[in-house]
């Protein structure tokens, strides 16, 4: 969990230069949406509570209960809203609710009225052009008249979503955040204001310093890298100088050594056939454990600190590799899939931009059966 906190540490200090005053001090939400990428949500929120994070962000209200169930008790964004009927929920586990449709506020004001704990916190989406969720500008009217009808709810945050802040090139970012900030003005207009104002998620915290506000939303970045994998990004991100370090390593084992003769096949369908005299390892890992099928026969692992080729089809459960020129190879030898060993990286990033994906879909790939060991 070291590399989770210098990841956070290294966002606090981007958007909270040495000098800045407290007052002036950006908050970080921490997304662990998705299982925190895969990586465990409730061992990862508590490390970054530990490293001082302010909020969390999830996808839904069943995230945020697990969340409580795990004994967080920081504040908890539900990113994508909720659904008519778990407002009741929303309140008794202090899970705060993005509104993204002005009639959200009606519901939302019924729940606050017979729960009798007080106003309810809530925070506004703006769709200022990724046309998925959220209020649009033309919608500012509706809800700054709905929201004077409710008195039992509180305007604690208003936010949009970057459809391709990492992009440096594309006038899409600069559009959004033109319609988004005419959207607060007009809210400011009509009599409407929140505390806290948020568009950059890791993107925009990498390389937009402008979109910044007060309140920041890192995602996959906290965990190591950033979610581009075409050149002009990269060298976008570069240019941010952003320190982070991968905190994921995925790893498995050596369970098979065969020694397979000329012409003959390996795995499904005999996708790889052997030119010589093979020895293949066999690893107990595969496309439920979060390996990509598309990985066959152009994949790679690192066995005893060397780069081997993945042969044959990446199947459910195992996969097969070339260790023929590695003749030191025995059953029970680690197989890095992701990480390092020795001298040989493998990122899961690298491997992403193999395959024609983004990481986070790598990282959110990794099934539920891989055991997960958190170290210090």
């Amino acid at each position: 969990m070291g590399a989770l906190a210098r990841n956070l540490r290294a966002i606090q200090k981007r958007v909270n230069p040495p000098g800045t005053p407290h007052a002036a001090r950006r908050k970080i939400l921490a997304v662990v949406k998705a299982n925190a990428y895969g990586h465990g949500a409730v061992p990862v929120a508590r490390a970054l509570a530990r490293a001082g994070t302010d909020w969390f962000g999830v996808t839904c209200s069943a995230e945020g209960m697990e969340l409580r169930r795990g004994g967080i008790r920081d504040r908890i964004l539900l990113l994508t809203g909720f659904w008519p009927g778990e407002e009741k929920h929303l309140i008794q586990h202090r899970l705060t609710p993005a509104v993204t449709r002005c009639e959200q506020l009606r519901m939302l004001e019924r729940a606050a009225a017979r729960a009798r704990r007080g106003p309810v916190a809530f925070h506004l989406k703006i769709d200022s052009g990724m046309n998925r969720l959220g209020i649009a500008p033309s919608d500012v009217p509706c809800v700054a008249r709905t929201l004077a009808d409710c008195p039992h709810l509180k305007l604690e945050g208003i936010f949009t979503h970057f459809a391709s802040s990492e992009v440096f090139t594309d006038e899409k970012t600069d559009q959004q955040q033109q319609v988004f900030m005419r959207a607060l003005e007009h809210l400011r207009s009509l009599g409407v204001e929140a505390p806290l104002i948020h568009l950059a998620n890791s993107g925009g915290i990498a390389t937009r310093p402008a979109t910044w506000a007060n309140m920041v939303r890192p995602g996959l970045i906290l965990y190591g890298y950033h979610q581009s994998y075409d050149p002009l990004d990269r060298n976008a991100v570069a240019a941010a100088a952003l320190p982070l370090q991968p905190v994921l390593s995925l790893r498995t084992r050596v369970i098979s050594l065969r020694d397979v003769p000329v012409g003959q096949g390996v795995g499904y369908n005999g996708r790889w056939v052997a030119s010589r005299p093979s020895r293949v390892a066999v690893i107990a890992a595969g496309y439920a454990d979060g390996l990509p099928r598309a990985l066959t026969n152009r994949g790679r692992l690192i066995i005893r600190g060397q780069f081997v080729p993945m042969v044959g089809t990446v199947s459910m459960d195992l996969t097969a590799a070339d260790v023929t020129e590695i003749p030191e190879v025995r059953i029970g030898d680690v197989a890095t899939i992701y990480g390092d060993d020795g001298e040989a990286s493998l990122p899961i990033s690298e491997v992403a931009r193999l395959v024609g994906t983004v990481t986070s879909d790598l990282c959110c790939a990794i099934g539920q059966r891989v055991p997960r060991f958190y170290l210090p």
